[in-house]
């Protein structure tokens, strides 16, 4: 079965490196991967992690700047013969072209017990919702964003102490499982699929830096969940008020919930080496570290060793 894998994200690697180890036995003939970008601050122009797999293992990579733009590239895809396409966090919407271009099908594996968490984001959406469980999907690619019928799912615990960069590294290493199982269904035949139920559906959009804004309206436990799924991007901060200008602090976890506000949301107090914040419902205690903007990172107690906060202070929403 000759395989074509596409992909850009770091979470899809152990899938690619399961892959590339079985080589002999399924062809993989290319692998498809975003455009290197500029990165940083001196913008750098970088190869994605997928690239350099491939380039590491020889593997044709191609990266078509967008496939719905690009007729040329579709035949090209068209032009590799491949049985499969797999695809896992390549970044575009894949056109009609591309989907019918393989002989048995297009599959993606999609980090959601799906319909849940449609979109580019589902690994932070999972802790910020609350959700017991998450996993990974396997499902048949379809014009419309993560919409295709389910082939497959894994699923695993979301820890009460997860951050979105934990349960991305352990959602990494469950794809390989899926991919096999996957691949093992379709060497027998067609494997069956069912729908997606539409009324169950919920979307989680690409994320910017502005979305980790704290809202201290919201209540404590829901502000704990952000700050653990926001972690390490886009990140969680709040603005303050020092020396008559308005500052941005950085929010790292571990964030507690305290049943008890005795002041309106935002209202800061300094207590015991932590930061206690009163929120909607409840107030959070910030035990981890905190980065005050044009400072380096440090502990919150440090910090307040540093940082006189005035009393009455109140953390601002923009």
């Amino acid at each position: 079965m000759r395989i074509v894998f596409m992909g850009t994200g770091e979470i899809c690697l152990p899938t690619l490196r399961w892959l590339l180890d079985r080589r002999s036995e399924l062809p993989l003939v290319a692998i498809y991967t975003q455009p290197d970008k500029p990165v940083g601050r001196k913008q750098i122009l970088t190869a994605s992690p997928v690239k350099s797999a491939a380039k590491e293992a020889a593997v044709p990579v191609f990266q078509p700047e967008l496939f719905r733009k690009d007729t040329g590239a579709v035949r090209g895809l068209e032009e590799l013969r491949p049985d499969l396409v797999v695809v896992m966090a390549y970044g575009q919407i894949l056109p009609r072209g591309v989907i019918a271009a393989p002989s048995r099908a297009c599959v993606n594996l999609h980090a959601s017990l799906l319909p849940r968490h449609r979109g580019a984001s589902p690994v932070q959406a999972a802790i910020r919702e609350g959700d017991e469980r998450t996993g990974i999907t396997l499902m048949h690619v379809a014009p419309k964003l993560d919409s295709g019928d389910m082939i497959l799912k894994e699923s695993l615990p979301v820890l009460p102490h997860d951050t979105g960069g934990s349960l991305h590294d352990r959602l990494a290493d469950l794809g390989p499982l899926v991919m096999a199982r996957g691949l093992s269904l379709f060497e027998r035949g067609d494997p069956p699929s069912e729908p997606q139920d539409e009324s169950l559906v919920t979307y989680s959009g690409k994320l910017v830096r502005e979305d980790g804004l704290v809202d201290w309206t919201e209540d404590a436990p829901s502000i704990e969940r952000l700050v653990r799924a926001y972690d390490p991007w886009p990140g969680t901060y709040s603005t303050l008020e020092l020396g008559g200008k308005s500052r941005k602090l950085k929010i790292y976890p571990p964030v507690t919930p305290l049943p008890d506000a005795v002041a309106p949301p935002g209202a800061i107090a300094a207590r015991d080496g932590a930061l206690v914040v009163a929120c909607g419902e409840g107030s959070v205690r910030l035990a981890g570290d905190v980065q005050l903007e044009g400072r380096r990172r440090l502990a919150a107690s440090d910090f307040l060793r540093g940082v006189e906060i005035p009393e009455g202070s109140v953390f601002g929403r923009r």
